[in-house]
């Protein structure tokens, strides 16, 4: 179970799982800032936090930088803190605020820092994977933590999430998608449309159950920086790749785009 401290509403009671990817959750300079975006957030301009480190090892992922999690010094991270300061500059001007990844629900201090952007008048998207539902659970808990609006990446059909080195993924990605219908928090599905046929309508299929009435995207993989350099020489997945997923998903009664 995690608890929050009323002190500073940070998680504080760290399970085996949270242990394991402490560093993730305590290193200090651990974000990379877009000052302006008008795509990550559906319409708003805004700003965008994107953290470092992940629990998944999904080899086409195009953020090394961020999944990886390294002691190396990079001028390209700073501190929230720092990020803080920049969007209280730019308030006036921003509609929100992103929190993407790597995963941001890996840092012990995501609670207090929806609660002081919340505080600033903006409003909170939270991309996740899904694997934290402890971490969900908690920011839905109050009002000041909950994201306003929520992506999920669903990567692969849930039991083959073991090859992206996730544990248990059916009952986390289950329990997850309950988690954020209960909290009636406004949410989208996100699925990347993978070369030579990696992700299938098998896939869909299996992610169907999870898929509630909210618009399900579907984009499309290209090489360059992948996690794993083989994925670089691969070819960027076509618009049919795309449209014949989000075909499969519309037949399932999905609410879908391409």
């Amino acid at each position: 179970m995690i608890a929050n401290s009323p002190a500073n509403n940070e998680i504080t009671e760290a399970t085996s799982y949270e242990k394991q990817y402490s560093l993730v959750m305590d290193i200090n300079n651990l974000l990379v800032l877009r000052k302006t975006s008008l795509v990550d957030y559906p319409g708003k301009v805004a700003a965008a936090l994107f953290f470092r480190g992940c629990n998944l090892r999904c080899p086409w992922c195009q953020n090394r930088e961020l999944a990886l999690t390294s002691n190396t010094p990079n001028k390209a991270f700073i501190s929230p803190d720092q990020a803080l300061r920049h969007i209280e500059k730019r308030r006036a001007v921003l509609g929100g605020v992103v929190l993407s990844g790597g995963e941001p629900t890996l840092y012990r201090g995501l609670p207090a820092l929806i609660t002081r952007i919340k505080a600033l008048g903006l409003l909170v998207k939270l991309d996740t994977n899904g694997t934290t539902p402890y971490v969900l659970e908690t920011l839905f808990s109050q009002r000041e933590t909950t994201p306003d609006y929520i992506a999920l990446d669903l990567k692969l059909a849930p039991a083959r999430y073991t090859i992206l080195g996730a544990k248990n993924p059916t009952a986390q990605l289950t329990e997850s998608v309950a988690l954020i219908h209960a909290a009636g928090v406004d949410h989208e599905f996100r699925s990347l449309a993978l070369p030579y046929g990696f992700f299938t309508d098998n896939d869909i299929e299996a992610l169907a159950p999870l898929v509630d009435d909210a618009p399900w995207f579907f984009r499309r993989f290209q090489p360059g920086n992948c996690l794993d350099p083989a994925w670089d020489e691969f070819p960027a997945a076509q618009e049919k790749d795309s449209a014949l997923l989000a075909r499969k998903a519309s037949q399932l009664g999905k609410r879908v785009s391409a």
